[in-house]
């Protein structure tokens, strides 16, 4: 029997694969979709401490070969999510769930966290150190003094499990610098990668979206060797404690295998599933399912991690 079922900080999931943030999951009913369908979990749209118009649209356009993206943080308030997360698990057969935040300044981001702390939630959150369509606001993770700084003050008060959403890191030195940091904490993961920022796709003579003069954040296939390169760098070198989510460039089986492949735990969809809906989870999970029985893997830890290199 193969299974694609997993585990993050001991938390339990029948699937690897869930939505990422920011896709099907701004409102209940699309939470609700996700967590009807094939997905493993949902994590919720990146909540900011008041709820947010976002940037002006057109703010997403589907491309050739993906995605490009700036929305500015669109959300009903983390508040919404919180709720709505805490409800939901009361239910009988309710799945694991992710509670996706992000503050404005440091202020927002302990007022956040320490309202998580202070409540019933006791499932995983994951910070956004990377969202790159905000004017004005730089991605946190890129200052890795002020991402340690910040993560020391928070994990003096907070004690749930934890995680960090990533931008891609394009050099080496980086993937070090940034894992010597996470190594410091008790981090339950960490979700790589995040759109790449500042793209720029054109149309004729005219950018395709309105925010930021057409900059956006890339994402679908254009995204997956970054993607799977910042996964595998960080299998490598993070604490085993420190698991990770693996998201960019998935839109078959294939896809997600690899990223398992490279160190994945989970599987997030961000592109695809804006695109195809939620019924691409049970096809990318037949997909998925069908690999490991070619190969005869019968669970995810038969190849997880275990990617070759060439003598």
């Amino acid at each position: 029997m193969v299974s694609t079922a997993t585990q993050i900080a001991g938390f339990n999931f029948d699937n690897c694969l869930m939505n990422a943030a920011g896709v099907y999951c701004m409102t209940k009913e699309e939470l609700l979709e996700i967590e009807a369908s094939a997905a493993g979990s949902f994590v919720t749209k990146t909540g900011t401490l008041e709820a947010r118009q976002g940037n002006p649209e057109p703010r997403y356009a589907p491309t050739t070969l993906g995605s490009i993206n700036s929305m500015g943080l669109p959300n009903m308030g983390y508040d919404y999510y919180l709720d709505f997360v805490l409800d939901l698990e009361k239910e009988p057969n309710s799945k694991n769930h992710f509670i996706s935040v992000v503050g404005l300044s440091p202020a927002d981001t302990h007022t956040i966290l320490k309202t998580l702390e202070a409540s019933a939630y006791q499932g995983l959150v994951e910070l956004n150190l990377s969202c790159p369509n905000v004017p004005g606001k730089p991605q946190i993770a890129y200052d890795f003094e002020t991402t340690e700084n910040l993560l020391t003050e928070i994990f003096a008060y907070y004690t749930k499990p934890l995680g960090v959403k990533l931008p891609p890191y394009f050099d080496i030195v980086h993937f070090d610098q940034a894992a010597a940091v996470f190594n410091k904490f008790p981090l339950a993961f960490v979700n790589s990668i995040n759109s790449i920022g500042n793209g720029l796709v054109i149309n004729e003579e005219t950018v395709i979206i309105k925010p930021k003069n057409g900059f956006g954040g890339i994402g679908g296939n254009y995204i997956k060797p970054t993607a799977l390169a910042n996964v595998h760098a960080f299998y490598q070198r993070l604490n085993p404690s420190i698991q990770i989510i693996g998201t960019g460039g998935v839109k078959s089986g294939r896809d997600a295998f690899e990223h398992i492949l490279c160190g994945a735990s989970m599987v997030q969809i961000g592109t695809a599933l804006q695109e195809e809906g939620p019924e691409i989870f049970t096809r990318i999970t037949e997909e998925l399912k069908a690999i490991m029985s070619e190969k005869g893997y019968e669970s995810l830890e038969d190849f997880r991690g275990k990617l070759q290199y060439l003598d």
